[in-house]
């Protein structure tokens, strides 16, 4: 890159940090051979959106090394005209690994020059690590709960809270042996008493608005959010980073135990469906909005298998959630979580879909809907204050 440099200061002997765009086409036209073809295609986009007949020196340091400002953006829009090459789905012998980050690629990236950018960048350093341990520890740490099926009646200690318990032991079996339940286990008399699910007598404990994704209601529960964790998550943290994907979860997981908090204030709430479902909404929406752009197979389908999907495990958590408690008073667990996640998947996460490697700060919409979220998130802290005194509102007993 330091020769491209050297060769772009010569045409500014100035310093002013512009080059005219003719002197900047002659460079790339002279050595463009020397740089990777679809980048080449991306500055050629860049000097042709310029009205202005001049590029900013800056803005092609941060293109050389893929840190892409909004003129790249600019480039994409008015630039389009320059992409005479071949499509990205049209080459051939490409090894496995390089087909599958094309398919990543086309999956996620309505823009054919942000797909060949992402094609020629992704080196796979680091990996997509957060989807993938945020559902090993899921599928691993075991559960809460109390006596062994074979436990003997009346004996001392029978009933016992069990913590966290280490990695190693499989979740559902463990949980599975220890309450005798797979399916529903949430119906479980003993399954509130663990440190991890979200209940509003333990508000105060802060961990729970975050600890309560590792416990589900059974595993008819979990697996569609394994599934969809894996099948949705993954590939947008191939594409974004794990940075980006890893705040939308966060924030989904987050908006959905303050959303039980302040509309379902005497139920409890478990399962990672918040975080889920910011990342899939974000994705279905911005798939909807690129519409004419998106190059997925079988798009119209897979939409609708994943809504039906969502659609069924949310009126499973509805019909839960109303269903007669195995440990009254308290409620089964709220469905307002998954709710929660809509709502910050269809603001914040499709800002950040839709901007891909762009600078979040430079986005109006960004700024807006993030202060919807710290607005909301500063309202439940302080109802969950003040509001369940203030409203002498009874409340289940303690698990």
């Amino acid at each position: 890159m330091d020769r491209h440099v050297k060769r772009l200061v010569k045409f500014d002997p100035d310093n002013t940090g512009y080059i005219s765009t003719d002197k900047f086409r002659s460079l790339l036209q002279r050595h463009g051979s020397e740089l990777d073809p679809h980048k080449l295609e991306v500055l050629l986009a860049l000097a042709d959106s310029n009205s202005e007949g001049r590029i900013c020196y800056q803005d092609f340091v941060n293109l050389m090394s893929n840190k892409r400002s909004n003129s790249f953006r600019q480039a994409i829009l008015q630039g389009n005209r320059r992409l005479c090459s071949k499509a990205l789905l049209e080459e051939t012998g490409l090894s496995l690994s390089q087909r599958l980050i094309r398919h990543v690629a086309y999956e996620t990236l309505p823009r054919e020059i942000d797909r060949k950018w992402y094609y020629d960048s992704y080196t796979c350093c680091p990996p997509p690590w957060f989807m993938i341990t945020i559902t090993i520890v899921e599928a691993s740490t075991p559960k809460a709960s109390g006596n062994p099926p074979h436990a003997a009646k009346g004996s001392a200690g029978a009933q016992t809270r069990v913590g966290v318990g280490p990695v190693q032991v499989a979740f559902f079996l463990y949980n599975g042996v220890v309450l005798d339940r797979f399916v529903l286990q949430v119906s479980h008399p003993l399954y509130l008493k663990n440190a991890l699910l979200y209940h509003p007598q333990l508000r105060a404990q802060a961990w729970r608005y975050l600890t309560y994704i590792f416990m589900h209601a059974g595993i008819e529960h979990l697996g569609l959010n394994v599934v969809l964790q894996l099948l949705v998550g993954v590939p947008l943290e191939m594409v974004h980073g794990a940075a980006r994907i890893s705040f939308v979860y966060v924030a989904g997981v987050v908006a959905g135990s303050l959303a039980v908090s302040v509309a379902d204030m005497r139920a409890p709430v478990v399962g990672s469906s918040g975080g889920v479902y910011a990342l899939v909404s974000a994705h279905l929406a911005n798939i909807v909005m690129n519409w004419s752009g998106m190059r997925c197979q079988f798009k119209l389908l897979r939409m609708a298998v994943a809504l039906i999907c969502m659609s069924f495990e949310f009126g499973r958590a509805v019909w839960l959630r109303f269903h007669p408690s195995a440990y009254p008073p308290c409620p089964h667990p709220s469905f307002m979580a998954h709710l929660g996640g809509v709502m910050v998947g269809i603001t914040l996460g499709v800002v950040i879909l839709r901007n891909y490697e762009q600078r979040l700060q430079d986005q109006t919409l960004w700024w807006i809907f993030l202060s919807i979220y710290v607005i909301f998130v500063l309202f439940a802290i302080f109802w969950n204050i003040f509001a369940y005194s203030l409203l002498d509102l009874k409340l289940p007993p303690p698990p």
